[in-house]
């Protein structure tokens, strides 16, 4: 087989929680007397008003679910600071919560919609029999590469096409080098399952082009089903 490889130069937030809800948390576990309680109630008196905030309540915030906490752990706290008791518990719960219930909601970002199905290429098509998408970082041949290769194979003799080159690419997600080897590796996978389906090894040439030749031009850095692919070229 002929080779040219293109040159391209909640439980879970508490159980994990971060520095900012640590440090919130020794800070006022630090104070003591008036300074403790007056924080508290500060917490607690906020953690009211995030549970009454519409806004909040209506946007299905997860906001919404620490202002509770925040307004139960520090009322908690506040009960028994009342009878002179210091509960480092609700103490520490209190704490955490109100840190919790600052904290900006991570914006929901949809997925993109999945690229359209190629449409069926039509018999002795030379311009491009082939072409075969791939998951993100991988070079495994899905269920449809196996049914596009054997498209090729079963229309070969019929159209003439006794030479074939196989192109891998790449999205712009990785490094250049990283891409032109997974690029490589994908237009090998392709030339195995062509030789598996009866096609001759010395009839294949692979090429791996990497990101330098998208399907659809996009931004470094971001990820494309269209532009993870190989292509099967065909001649006569």
């Amino acid at each position: 087989m002929k080779k040219t490889t293109a040159t391209i130069a909640l439980a879970g937030a508490a159980v994990g929680m971060m520095p900012a809800a640590a440090s919130a948390q020794d800070d006022l576990m630090s104070m003591e007397g008036s300074q403790l309680r007056s924080e508290i109630e500060r917490r607690y008196d906020a953690g009211l008003a995030m549970t009454n905030n519409s806004a909040v309540v209506n946007a299905n915030d997860p906001r919404y679910t620490w202002a509770a906490e925040t307004k139960v752990q520090c009322g908690i706290a506040l009960g028994y600071l009342k009878s002179n008791t210091r509960d480092e518990v609700s103490i520490s719960k209190c704490a955490m919560a109100y840190d919790m219930m600052n904290r900006e909601p991570t914006p929901y970002v949809a997925p993109p919609p999945p690229a359209p199905p190629a449409p069926p290429p039509e018999v002795c098509n030379a311009e491009a029999p082939g072409l075969i998408f791939f998951e993100f970082d991988s070079a495994v041949p899905q269920q449809d590469a196996v049914e596009t290769v054997e498209y090729v194979v079963e229309n070969a003799p019929t159209c003439n096409w006794d030479s074939f080159t196989v192109v891998g690419h790449a999205d712009r997600a990785g490094s250049s080098s990283y891409n032109i080897g997974l690029s490589e590796d994908r237009a090998e996978a392709i030339a195995n399952l062509m030789t598996s389906r009866g096609i001759p090894a010395g009839s294949i040439t692979t090429q791996a082009k990497g990101e330098e030749s998208p399907r659809v031009p996009t931004a470094d850095g971001v990820r494309e089903l269209q532009n993870r692919r190989v292509e099967i070229i065909v001649s006569e």
